[in-house]
């Protein structure tokens, strides 16, 4: 239900039906599922590993739709819950046809990645991915499949030295220490080979019976494998091949080679993570909830990812989370033991809204003082107790309790108290970004923490609050 309503809340935004929220939840029940498979590969394992400390990520929806301000690819899927809008929506192969021809004016000539990377390090993130191909089929790398791409000479920025814009964003993060991640669709709208011209496409599945026609099923088959090599051998290193599109599965009767591609890809990138998200099994390297927290810590290796608006493409109606929203978010997930895969999408013209700079400046203050809880901890019983939040240091007995604002400027009571477990001795008790000395006790578990005046009155603190304990053991 919870994640239902987080759906709920975004296709209000975006003016999608509510039908939409059915097909995400059902998606949901293979996200939350219990069949997670570790890892055997070492080299996997210890990526995998090594992601797991990177607790803020970067996610980047980009394609033509965004001329439009429309969400990404799905208004031309002929499906009952889609509404399209503007002067083609009358009629859906014209629409589709428009939207097709979006290729012949997207020029994103304020195309900046160094500019990105520069914000995103600024505000603690430490790893991206971005969409190289979404479900509409429109490549953002120089794909050789297809001339449906960014550096074909139909799409005018082609002639910019920086058309290739995958490679650009994966040089730029790359030189800042970022891990690399390719958003790629298993499913492919424009493809010939999954929706075939000789039959009207009537839903996100592949519009033919595979049985009659395996040869073309073998060919897309095919195709998918060549782009996901190219993008694992011409863009230098990359450390997770994120799939989405998870209907695209066994037991949807639609599905791809993976342990052929897979396969491929580990061997040109030694160690790679791979999501096929929403398909518990051995390609599921962590999972995905969308839009939504887990109530509890998962028993395996998790991402939230989430929207920094209300929508994954950029829309210049756009309403961005707070500063305090975003970073109650954020700790919220790290607390389970989550990473938080944050999304900013890019205008048509190549840059994010300023709101998203601004967001990710405020979030790049709080961590200057707060960051030492978040990157590389691990979760800690009991998790929270009413708005404090928990994490511990990785390889230190140090435990850190974030205490939730519910406004911009914190305001701390006279006496804070917390249950803190599975410690025989509290050595110090600090609170990060002062200076002030604090006074408290710890009894049966319990720590009580008296907070000067001073403190109270103005802590020049913002948005959370961070209380370090050093522990024994």
């Amino acid at each position: 239900m919870r994640k239902t309503l987080a759906i709920c809340s975004v296709l209000l935004s975006l003016q999608l039906p509510v039908k939409f929220v059915a097909a995400q939840a059902k998606e949901g029940v293979h996200e939350m599922s219990t069949g997670y498979q570790a890892p055997k590969d070492p080299l996997v394992i210890r990526k995998l590993d090594k992601w797991q400390d990177q607790k803020f990520g970067l996610f980047m929806h980009w394609g033509t739709y965004t001329i439009w301000n429309e969400v990404e690819s799905w208004s031309i899927c002929p499906v009952d819950w889609v509404v399209r809008k503007g002067p083609y929506s009358a009629d859906y192969y014209t629409y589709k046809k428009e939207y097709e021809k979006l290729q012949y004016s997207f020029n994103p000539v304020d195309f900046n990645p160094e500019k990105w990377a520069a914000a995103a390090k600024a505000a603690g993130m430490h790893y991206m991915v971005f969409t190289t191909k979404h479900h509409d089929g429109f490549c953002m790398f120089d794909t050789k499949q297809t001339d449906y791409k960014i550096t074909s000479p139909n799409t005018p920025f082609s002639s910019n030295p920086r058309s290739n814009v995958a490679k650009e964003i994966f040089g730029a993060f790359r030189k800042d220490s970022f891990m690399i991640g390719a958003y790629f669709s298993k499913p492919d709208w424009h493809s010939e080979y999954f929706w075939w011209s000789y039959y009207p496409p009537k839903d996100e599945n592949i519009n033919y019976e595979l049985k009659k026609f395996p040869e073309r099923w073998q060919k897309f088959n095919d195709y998918t494998y060549n782009q996901i090599e190219e993008l694992m051998t011409d863009y230098g290193s990359v450390d997770i091949l994120w799939l989405d599109g998870g209907w695209v599965r066994p037991d949807g009767k639609q599905s791809l080679d993976m342990p052929k591609i897979v396969g491929m890809a580990r061997t040109h990138q030694p160690g790679l993570i791979v999501v096929d998200r929403t398909v518990p099994g051995e390609f599921e390297n962590y999972t995905t909830p969308e839009q939504s927290i887990p109530e509890k810590p998962l028993p395996y290796p998790w991402e939230t990812c989430m929207t920094m608006g209300d929508s994954w493409s950029y829309s210049s109606r756009d309403q961005y989370k707070s500063s305090l929203k975003l970073l109650t978010i954020l700790v919220k997930i790290v607390s389970r033991g989550g990473n938080l895969l944050l999304n900013i999408g890019p205008s048509d013209k190549g840059d994010w809204a300023p709101d998203a700079y601004k967001r990710l400046a405020d979030i790049g203050e709080w961590m200057k003082i707060n960051e030492e809880g978040i990157h590389g901890s691990v979760p800690v019983a009991p998790y929270s107790d009413r708005n404090i939040y928990f994490t511990k240091a990785k390889s230190l007995p140090v435990v850190y309790a974030y205490f939730l604002s519910d406004s911009d400027a914190v305001t701390l009571p006279a006496e804070v108290s917390f249950p803190v477990q599975d410690v025989k001795k509290i050595r110090t008790v600090s609170l990060l970004g002062t200076k002030e000395k604090l006074k408290w006790t710890f009894s049966n578990g319990q720590l009580l923490i008296k907070v000067p005046q001073k403190l109270q009155q103005k802590s020049g603190l913002k948005y959370i609050a961070t209380f370090k304990i050093n522990t024994e053991a």
